[in-house]
Order: C-alpha cells, then structure tokens, then sequence
C-alpha cells in the first residue's frame, strides 16, 4: 500500500487494516476457548501489532525527509516525531517489565477474570483506535469537521474501555477475591491494568487537549504535528494492550 493516498483512498486503508485486526482478534478469543496454542495467540498478537505500528502509527515516517533550514516546520516536526518515538520506546520498557513479571510469576496460569468483559474492552479500544485512524486522515486531508467527529467518538470509546476496567472490571475481580493482596495474581492483573489504565486517562487529556486546538484553529492539512502526535500515542496504548489482553485473559490454565 503507498504513503501517499488521497482521502478515500486513506480511509479505506484504515477500514481494510480494521478488518484484519478485527479477524485476527476473533481468531485469538477463538483459539484461547478452544484449544490453548500459546505459540499461535503469540504469533497473532505480533502480527496485529506489526499491523498497527506501520499503518496506524505511521512508524515509516521516521524516515521521511526533512527541510534542511533548522527552524522550518518540517525540520521540527521530524526532530519531534523522533523524540516521541524515542518517549514510545523507553515507555515500553516499563510494560515490558510488567509482562516479564507475569511471565515470571503466573508461568502459563492465569487469574479467573470475565472473559466477555476481557473482549468487549479490547473491542471498544480497538474500535478506538479505528476512528482515531479517521481522525488523523481527515486532518491530513484539511477536514476538521471530520476530524473532530472522529476524535470526539475515540474519546467516549477510550473512555468507556477506561471505565471498562477501572469501574466494572476491577470491582467483579474483587469480588472473586482477586485483590492486590490477594497474592501475585492479584498483585500482577493490578499492576498492568492500572499502568494501562493511566496510559488511557494520559491519552483522553491529549485528546481533548488537540481538540480545544482545533477550536482555536491551530492546525491545518499541512501543519498538524500535534494531530499525529496524539495518534500514535494513542495507537501506543493500543498496542500495548495486544499483548496484555491475552496475557491477562487467553493464555494458561485457571488458578
């Protein structure tokens, strides 16, 4: 697929890889219910997440050119996009960690959680993520009034896979006695749930924050760095709850 499309053409790559993240997240539930291949729920949250880094995250664009004149709009927008990567990546080493001790101390068990809930979370983001795609196309194609549309229903998506968790998710694994007390599964469903959960509440501020931008008229088609900044890192936390997702809910036996 090329890097450069015209509008229609942009967001129907967004609709197409959409659809690809919604059959690989079918396949994985599937997988989990039926029969534990951990190998494959592994593979498809790498191949999702590869999905996501170069077509929602726009990763390839580290190496675009820039003006050469230090104080051009291009210059620092390419210094910038370099500096949150380098943010991204520095960020994963904290979720890495935070895997890495699941791994450590569950092995392939997992706590008892609600699986329905577990799914329609990671559907609300995922869709999420969707529109926060559109948003950024229709920025970059001068549609402000589609781009507001589409950030503003990515913000009540991120809100409610926030309240998902924090409000809904939380209190039913307490009351299955999974608290942070309650030994290391407790301890680590916590942890990285509350990490992401922080993510998300960061995420919904930079949201509302590109917004009240818009009002005030500051971006265009050409200049919208703040746009894409808040896309990708929005997309980050996407993708970082690939991989939590089936740690948390698909992979390993019952405790």
């Amino acid at each position: 697929m090329s890097h450069i499309l015209d509008k229609s053409s942009a967001f129907r790559q967004g609709v197409v890889i959409f659809v690809y993240l919604a059959v690989l997240t079918a396949l994985e539930y599937f997988v989990a219910v039926t029969f534990q291949a951990v190998s494959i729920l592994v593979m498809v949250a790498v191949i999702k997440a590869a999905l996501i880094l170069y077509y929602y995250m726009h990763i390839y664009k580290l190496n675009e050119e820039s003006d050469a004149e230090a104080h051009s709009y291009s210059f620092k927008t390419g210094t910038n996009r370099l500096g949150l990567w380098l943010f991204l990546l520095s960020d994963s080493f904290v979720f890495a960690g935070l895997m890495a001790t699941r791994v450590n101390l569950l092995g392939l068990t997992r706590p008892h959680l609600n699986q329905i809930l577990g799914l329609a979370v990671t559907t609300v983001l995922l869709v999420s993520s969707f529109f926060m795609n559109r948003g950024e196309t229709a920025m970059a194609h001068g549609d402000k009034k589609g781009f507001v549309t589409n950030v503003l229903i990515t913000f009540v998506l991120g809100l409610g896979f926030l309240l998902g968790v924090v409000a809904v998710e939380w209190p039913l694994a307490a009351e299955e006695g999974l608290t942070a007390s309650s030994g290391a599964a407790g301890a680590v469903f916590y942890m990285m749930t509350g990490m992401h959960a922080f993510h998300v509440l960061t995420g919904l501020i930079f949201l509302l924050v590109v917004l009240n931008n818009v009002r005030k008229d500051v971006y265009s088609a050409e200049q919208h760095w703040g746009v894409e900044a808040a896309a990708v890192y929005w997309h980050f936390v996407d993708l970082v709850w690939i991989f939590f997702y089936p740690a948390l809910y698909l992979i390993g036996r019952l405790l």
